[in-house]
């Protein structure tokens, strides 16, 4: 019996992992949790995989990820620590992330944003982990006509999350076909492996379609609302400024309307059963409809907040870096700067990011704000001060057939209000993925 090392750890039985582990399909599709044991599974069965090989004496296993870097991250250490060292032949090639083993098989980490990396010689297995995230045509272009050689057919596991209902989905759809012989379906939820209080903060810390996608695995389908929890009977309140407490200018740089949100963070002292401690209260805003600019919309900030005595914080869109509205002047965030500083002076303050973070995550973190997956509320709006933010919470709306991305071309009028708040929303309650180990016994 060949002996393992000691990174084989006993993992917690599972029914679904152990069919999946157990199957004769060819091609296998994993869509399973956030953290629910997939990956580590796929590691085990390519590494025994490449260490049973007795064909041909250049059989090839390969591990990818969308790109390069996240399939280095992903595998290559544990790779290493999972085969034996009298297995290997010669050291690892660091540099290519390639293992030969004395039974001639290798082992390959590569990532798929240069998908030809994969083309010249027959495959004979493959793992794609995120492989949502892969380009729809890797599969039919790149990894199915590898996997076919004459005489050695070889096999892939399609593991992951699901993005919505892209190609993922669709791959998904057709391996439940009984018709598929070659194709066998496996999912399972993150809380058949993961503990219940971790379930219950991420129920906490997500808003329910993100939840249910990265921790049911479920393919969500991302159409309509953008913020879909949002209700008026639910979320407009009033809720008193505070002249002491920080004050939040959020900015999305625009001519038509020009806008910017006002927010406070306050301790929630109203009757609503499930709000959070603290709120996001959002009781300003700017909504100049044509011709404006972001001197014009300073201006109004001055002549509401100029009496503010606590400290003022911007927010926004990191390209108000490059110049925008005003070409020569400088830049949207110099012309911010000029405009407030004579009146704000040292307690004006700028928590502005290099990049923006990808639209999904900034959708995906007002939406966790706005309602948990566990019910709370964690974002409040005064609808007598600010009626255009809850006119976009309302209207904007997502791409048909998208992957949660925002529709801006329908209702250009809209989107504005709600990206500056995003871009606040995002960076102080982000929805982040939480990350947990995986018990073994």
């Amino acid at each position: 019996m060949m002996k393992l090392t000691e990174r084989w750890s006993t993992l917690l039985y599972h029914k679904e992992q152990a069919r999946l582990w157990q199957d004769e399909s060819r091609f296998r599709v994993v869509p399973a949790g956030r953290r629910s044991g997939k990956t580590e599974l796929a590691k085990r069965f390519g590494v025994m995989q490449a260490m049973s090989w007795t064909h041909s004496p250049d059989g090839w296993f390969v591990f990818a990820a969308p790109t390069h870097r996240q399939a280095k991250r992903i595998f290559w250490r544990d790779l290493k620590a999972l085969i034996p060292r009298e297995m290997i032949a010669g050291k690892p090639r660091e540099s290519e992330m390639t293992i030969a083993l004395k039974n001639g098989a290798e082992i390959s980490v590569l990532g798929m944003d240069a998908p030809d990396r994969i083309e010249g010689r027959p495959l004979d297995w493959i793992c794609c982990d995120e492989y949502a995230n892969m380009k729809p045509e890797v599969w039919t272009q790149n990894l199915r006509p590898a996997l076919s050689t004459l005489g050695r057919p070889g096999g892939a596991w399609m593991i992951g999350v699901p993005e919505g209902r892209n190609h993922y989905y669709g791959l998904a759809v057709e391996a439940q076909k009984p018709s598929m012989d070659d194709w066998s379906y496996h999912t399972w939820k993150s809380a058949s492996i993961l503990a219940p209080e971790e379930i219950a903060a991420a129920k906490r810390d997500l808003d329910e379609q993100t939840f249910a996608q990265e921790y049911e695995a479920s393919f969500v389908n991302f159409q309509g609302r953008a913020y879909y929890g949002f209700e008026r009977s639910k979320h407009c309140e009033v809720i008193a400024y505070n002249p002491t407490k920080p004050l939040c200018f959020c900015f999305d740089f625009n001519v038509s309307p020009g806008i910017a949100v006002v927010v406070q963070e306050h301790h929630y002292k109203g009757k609503k059963d499930k709000a959070a401690d603290m709120v996001t209260a959002a009781i300003g805003e700017v909504h100049i409809p044509r011709n404006s600019n972001t001197p014009a919309v300073c201006r109004r900030l001055i002549a509401d907040w100029k009496h503010h005595q606590g400290d003022v914080l911007c927010y926004g869109d990191a390209t108000g870096g490059a110049k925008g509205t005003a070409k020569v002047a400088g830049s949207d965030w110099d012309l911010i700067r000029a405009e407030l500083k004579p009146v704000f002076g040292e307690r004006l303050k700028f928590r502005v990011p290099r990049a923006n973070p990808r639209e999904r995550v900034r959708v995906n973190a007002m939406n966790a704000r706005i309602k948990a997956a566990d019910g709370t509320i964690g974002l409040l709006v005064n609808q007598e001060a600010a009626p255009f933010l809850v006119q976009d919470l309302e209207g904007v709306i997502l791409l048909a057939g998208g992957s949660g991305e925002i529709d801006k071309k329908s209702t250009p009028q809209l989107t504005h209000l709600t990206d500056a708040l995003g871009y606040y929303v995002e960076r102080v309650h982000p929805s982040t993925q939480r990350i947990v180990t995986i018990s073994a016994v």
